[in-house]
């Protein structure tokens, strides 16, 4: 969630202003438009504590993670430890800290991502950054999910944020807290009414969710089919995507010594050509 550069990040992203179920025949997308960028299909175990020392020129294509070595650390970057999350930044009762050698790790084909709280103090919340996908205009994103294990208190949203100087700009998909269903929000620069759809969905299912993001035009897609589309105000300017999961803004918190889980089974990323 938000890191001390951009506090607001994500003040908006639980209000349903507006809602709009919206179901397509599947679209394929056009592979004139849409260039490969990344794909990670998670086959190198990465055992926790890895994702360590992450505050290496933090939000920048050189950020890395000292505790990865190799095409990991080439690739990946994470929130680095300390960072307050939406909750804490807003002040509710429970709150996170981004903790990334606690809460990730890779194995058996997929990246885990472990959220947790102790029997005292806040929650450990865990972002993921693909750093070829960072400050890009324009783009194609798609990911394979599902929470293999769900308690309430937690959440994610999956975001494309400005680079610099945004004003309210944000799209957001996946969304929401995992027991509750998956959403999907954009946030106009201008910071007027924002586009949001819910998707019926839940978080425990395996899905396959894409962002398409091209100039006037955004979609959203969920196994397939198109959930969710907006012309209005889409934002032009590069922006980087955050796979963000935290602590849950509904309401609900984390009961002390639980713990949820988010799988991923691969990430894509697409540059607009």
């Amino acid at each position: 969630m938000p890191s001390p550069r951009h506090p607001t990040r994500h003040l908006l992203a639980a209000a349903l202003l507006t809602t709009a179920l919206l179901t397509a025949p599947a679209v394929e997308a056009d592979a004139l438009d849409w260039h490969p960028r990344f794909a990670d299909d998670f086959d190198t175990d990465v055992p926790r504590g890895s994702f360590s020392d992450c505050a290496h020129h933090p939000d920048t294509p050189q950020a890395y993670c000292g505790g990865l070595t190799g095409a990991l650390r080439e690739r990946w970057w994470a929130y680095p430890e300390g960072w307050p999350d939406t909750a804490t930044q807003r002040g509710l009762p429970v709150g996170g800290h981004y903790d990334p050698a606690t809460t990730l790790s890779v194995s058996r084909g997929k990246l885990h991502i472990r959220l947790w709280r102790g029997r005292t103090g806040d929650v450990h919340s865990a972002t993921v950054v693909p750093k070829a996908l960072m400050g890009m205009r324009y783009g194609r994103y798609e990911e394979r999910w599902r929470v293999s294990h769900v308690s309430a208190g937690y959440k994610s949203a999956h975001l494309l944020w400005p680079v610099a100087g945004g004003g309210c700009a944000e799209i957001d998909f996946p969304e929401l807290e995992w027991t509750a269903t998956v959403a999907g929000f954009a946030h106009p620069a201008g910071c007027g009414r924002q586009f949001a759809v819910d998707t019926g969905a839940r978080w425990s299912r395996w899905h396959t969710s894409v962002i398409e993001w091209r100039p006037g035009d955004l979609r959203f897609l969920l196994d397939g089919e198109e959930v969710g589309r907006t012309t209005r105000e889409i934002p032009d300017a590069p922006m980087t995507w955050d796979i963000q999961n935290e602590s849950a803004l509904n309401g609900e918190q984390a009961a002390p010594g639980s713990w949820s889980r988010l799988d991923i089974d691969y990430v894509r990323g697409w540059s607009l050509g």
